[in-house]
């Protein structure tokens, strides 16, 4: 047995470090985990920042075979935050239960009494959890009306570091600065287009207008009538929304409804224009997939969601309906939303209990045992070896394949001068993923997800431009980084 100790926190670590270590001792000498098993297993003690995600206190991850007739890896990962003084045994006896499902036959056996399946196994990114995501944004108001409460007011410390005003100050300051520099050469255009993706309520593309406005003026340099200032974001109610926020500059102002993942694809009329691209919180929220490394062999982590039995009888009875008909509820759900039940009342609490209930279970796969392996656009299988060269020997790391498509359709629309500014949580060493949970969490009806920056550089490096992080100091205590793109000279 190998156990793996993922966080850093005194206070969850030793109570769960020593209780994990008996309860697995206890039950080999009671035969219920047999020597085999005991020898092949892996043990991860996690502490998940996040206080709604996807994970039982305790699951059990299966890699499939390495070789014809071997035996399988199992890993058993434990969530200290979750687990209650002494029932640790209770937990893990009953996740290895799990393991008499026959691999071949998952919709029967154990499992098929404790859990409601709501799709097949397949990579995080595919997964209709992306799809309940998709669905919140589309439907904010009717999630805010339920609970009383802004989505903002769901993030850390209840407000978006995108609205910082000495954050905003410095944004302007550089753009400026820019421009001046492009007007000492001859270069400025007639028309300075600058680009924000993922409005939000406008609050922070308001306030940018607003000193940027001040402090053209302070300066007589008159810029200010030639910014177009582009509001873009993938929901129009969204952007609704932003619109009284810059509601004095609303001449200088379009509002864009655009895929975060191809801007290109919308904004191709831009393209080589853009002085200024920024994002606050968006590469975090983009569809991802996981992979791992263990003993010198990558694999893909699969999933498939479900709901745990318990709590899917409730939901029907609370919805009133039969429970045989959750899954296809929740299939026609994320097709037309809260009006699937005749109540639409009933049906936003259907939506928000399913998702509050809703697990992830995984399983892990050789790449080499895959037909089609699909990486990333712009990454392959050499890189990612090249990548994890002089990292740890076992990582779990993200691919981050929504943030690195968003990136490489965002670059070409950048002015051969312009730069690219995302505020938002990344992972800037591979190293990190061993010692700490960098998702997937839920924030009320969202995903959030650490984003790969060591990715996200080798895909701006090939590119031919440079990337570095700059740590978002304008809030003590604040994970956020600040990405900065350029072309290279």
């Amino acid at each position: 047995m190998i156990l793996h100790l993922n966080h850093v926190r005194r206070d969850a670590a030793a109570a769960v470090t020593s209780d994990a270590v008996a309860a697995l001792v206890s039950l080999l000498e009671e035969g219920i985990l047999d020597p085999g098993q005991y020898a092949r297993l892996r043990v991860h003690l996690d502490w998940i920042q996040y206080r709604h995600n996807f994970r039982e206190p305790v699951a059990i991850t299966r890699t499939e075979q390495e070789a014809e007739g071997g035996a399988s890896t199992l890993e058993l990962r434990i969530d200290a935050r979750q687990i209650a003084p002494g029932t640790l045994r209770d937990l893990v006896r009953s996740a290895m239960a799990g393991l008499d499902t026959p691999r071949d036959m998952p919709e029967e056996g154990t499992r098929a009494a404790e859990r409601v399946y709501l799709e097949d196994f397949r990579t995080f990114r595919t997964s209709i959890a992306w799809d309940f995501n998709r669905l919140y944004w589309h439907r904010l108001k009717d999630w805010e009306s339920a609970t009383g409460r802004g989505y903002e007011q769901a993030l850390p410390g209840g407000k978006s570091d995108a609205n910082h005003p000495a954050a905003i100050a410095d944004s302007v300051a550089d753009f400026w600065t820019l421009l001046r520099d492009l007007e000492s050469q001859n270069q400025l255009p007639p028309e300075l287009f600058t680009l924000e993706i993922g409005v939000g309520l406008g609050t922070r593309a308001g306030l940018w207008l607003d000193r940027f406005h001040a402090l053209d003026q302070q300066r007589g340099t008159n810029y200010f009538p030639r910014l177009r200032f582009l509001l873009c974001d993938y929901s129009q109610a969204t952007l609704e929304r932003s619109r009284p926020a810059v509601h004095q500059y609303i001449d200088q102002c379009s509002f864009i409804v655009l895929d975060a993942l191809d801007p290109n694809k919308t904004l191709s009329f831009l393209r080589h224009k853009v002085l200024h691209a920024h994002l606050t919180n968006v590469y975090d929220n983009l569809p991802d997939e996981e992979m791992v490394r263990r003993d010198g062999r990558l694999y893909w982590v699969q999933v498939r969601s479900y709901l745990p039995a318990v709590d899917a009888s409730r939901i029907a009875a609370e919805s009133q309906i039969g429970a045989a008909e959750i899954a296809s509820i929740v299939s026609r759900l994320l097709e037309v939303g809260p009006e699937v039940l005749a109540d639409r009342c009933r049906g936003i609490r259907f939506w928000q209990d399913v998702w509050a209930a809703i697990r992830l279970e995984e399983r892990l796969v050789d790449v080499e045992n895959l037909r089609d392996p699909s990486f990333p656009e712009g990454i392959d299988y050499g890189q990612i070896e090249e990548m994890l060269r002089d990292a740890p020997s076992d990582i779990r790391f993200h691919l981050s394949s929504g943030a690195l498509q968003s990136f490489r359709n965002t670059l070409p629309l950048l002015h051969p001068r312009g730069y690219l500014q995302v505020q938002d949580i990344f992972v800037t060493g591979l190293s990190d993923y061993r010692m700490g949970f960098y998702g997937p969490g839920k924030l009320d009806g969202s995903i959030v997800n650490w984003v790969n920056g060591v990715l996200l550089r080798e895909v701006a490096e090939r590119a031919g431009y440079d990337l570095h992080f700059a740590p978002f100091h304008y809030r003590p205590g604040s994970k956020t980084s600040v990405l900065y793109t350029t072309r290279r000279e």
